[in-house]
């Protein structure tokens, strides 16, 4: 049975599957008779709010033919303190899949091994698979193979978003920068074990401008994670100059991307004029996210 639980765990053909397959789903959208969740049901648990995530999963199963539920994990048992295995053993005899958005990546990895269901992590406080399969989809449908480029990623280096870039560089063979505070940044053993694992060329630098030169994408995320909140104002003087913003842009290739995971926060990791000037971008990387995931789904029962 497979699941989707980091990009770490994803070996490298699979990726370039899913991939293939999101161009293909995109492309037949709304012609293709193929539904292979068709008599399915599909669970979503979130403890984390989604716009993006939850609009799209619960779109992409019912594209392929599935029936979708969304639990607020608040409204489970889970909320009154019944373990994570003990919901999973249940669902899984009642529904044919779950994609769980939650804080803690073990509570994706006990459900996975005890639900004996597909299971998909929709975001952990340790990764965002879904979302950094579709930032690759959205780069080569625009640019072409992202092997042997240059992503360079400027904010809070020690995210979850970051550190799913940080497992795709050596899978995918592209140069990751990560610019960040030093309080910011992946843990130094965590890159270790990427380079290890798959020869990555991986980079962690406190200088901006030097990360985006020559930079065929720049990306950033919020300073502000979910369940931050408290230390916001701390946070946001941390992480002042760490914009993507016309001056940094002009460092990168000619005709670099910029993309952003949303929701962003104009004047703060990204200044106003430079999404608007991306908005394209960001907003097809944005619906990207339901064809990425319609063919992560497909790939899962397949």
């Amino acid at each position: 049975m497979k699941h989707l639980l980091s990009i770490e765990s994803m070996d490298t053909a699979s990726i370039k599957t899913v991939l293939e397959n999101a161009t293909v789903i995109k492309t037949e959208r709304g012609d293709s008779q193929h539904q292979p969740l068709a008599g399915q049901t599909w669970a979503m648990i979130f403890t984390k709010s989604s716009t993006r995530t939850r609009v799209s999963f619960e779109t992409g199963i019912r594209e392929l033919g599935g029936g979708v539920m969304f639990l607020n994990a608040n409204d489970l048992q889970l909320g009154r303190g019944e373990p994570i295995q003990d919901t999973a053993r249940v669902l899984g005899r009642m529904v044919h899949g779950a994609v769980i958005r939650t804080f803690a990546q073990s509570d994706v990895e006990d459900f996975a091994e005890h639900s004996g269901i597909p299971t998909i992590n929709a975001l952990t406080d340790a990764e965002h698979p879904c979302q950094i399969i579709t930032d690759i989809f959205t780069y080569q449908e625009q640019r072409g193979p992202i092997a042997d480029k240059v992503v360079t990623f400027i904010g809070d280096g020690a995210c979850n978003v970051p550190i799913s870039w940080i497992w795709a560089a050596g899978k995918l063979d592209f140069e990751l920068r990560i610019a960040a505070p030093k309080a910011h940044q992946p843990c130094p053993d965590l890159i270790a074990n990427a380079i290890n694992g798959s020869g990555g060329n991986i980079t962690v630098t406190e200088d901006c401008q030097a990360a985006a030169e020559g930079a065929d994408l720049l990306y950033t995320d919020v300073w502000v994670s979910m369940g931050m909140e408290k230390e916001a104002a701390q946070r946001e003087q941390d992480f002042a100059g760490y914009q993507i913003n016309e001056a940094l842009v002009a460092r990168a290739n000619e005709d670099a991307l910029v993309m952003h995971c949303l929701p962003a926060y104009r004047g703060k990791e990204i200044d106003e004029p430079t999404l608007e000037a991306h908005a394209e971008t960001i907003f097809t990387q944005a619906e990207n996210r339901l064809h990425a995931q319609k063919a992560i789904l497909n790939w899962l029962v397949s």
